[in-house]
């Protein structure tokens, strides 16, 4: 007989776990914190977006993006440029672009290390149940770009289809 709470409570202390190797990563390499390393990888894949529209891709309210871009900006790694009205759009500069790539980097490398003790075939089901519990999670959260805000997307897409994309289209359809 199964047991779905062992699964359920295993699956917790296994998210929490990789959550924190992967962050330590993200965050030693970009010499940020957790939310400002994920604004540099929105960046890197969609500058120009306004403070708003990149709180809003990390989970920020606008005054906390408000301060967490002043704080890249004071750290060289993003300017502010005028948008429409009061609009004031972000972009990497030269600097928060190489961070923004060694964190990816990071985020890789640790996690490619926690999978290596997998073999192919576990790998291979690994990746077919992380793709289910991706579309699960999509239908709750209703985001890709928060969902993916840390996300190595080239990795994801190149000969594969992202599953959170593939959850976003099937419900938009």
């Amino acid at each position: 007989m199964h047991d779905a709470a062992r699964t359920a409570n295993l699956l917790g202390a296994a998210a929490l776990a990789v959550n924190d190797h992967a962050l330590g990563a993200v965050s030693r390499a970009a010499g940020t914190s957790t939310s400002a390393a994920a604004a540099l990888v929105v960046l890197l894949t969609s500058p120009g977006l306004s403070v708003t529209e990149l709180g809003r891709h990390i989970g920020l309210s606008q005054s906390a993006a408000a301060r967490m871009v002043d704080s890249l900006q004071t750290a060289g790694l993003v300017e502010r440029h005028p948008g429409a009205g009061r609009e004031v759009r972000v972009s990497p500069t030269p600097a928060g672009r190489d961070a923004a790539s060694r964190l990816l980097r990071a985020r890789t490398q640790s996690l490619s290390e926690l999978i290596s003790v997998l073999d192919v075939d576990e790998q291979r089901a690994l990746t077919d149940l992380l793709t289910t519990l991706l579309d699960r999670l999509y239908a709750e959260v209703r985001s890709s770009e928060y969902l993916c805000r840390l996300c190595d997307r080239p990795s994801c897409t190149t000969n594969a289809t992202c599953p959170v994309g593939q959850a976003e289209r099937d419900r938009e359809g």
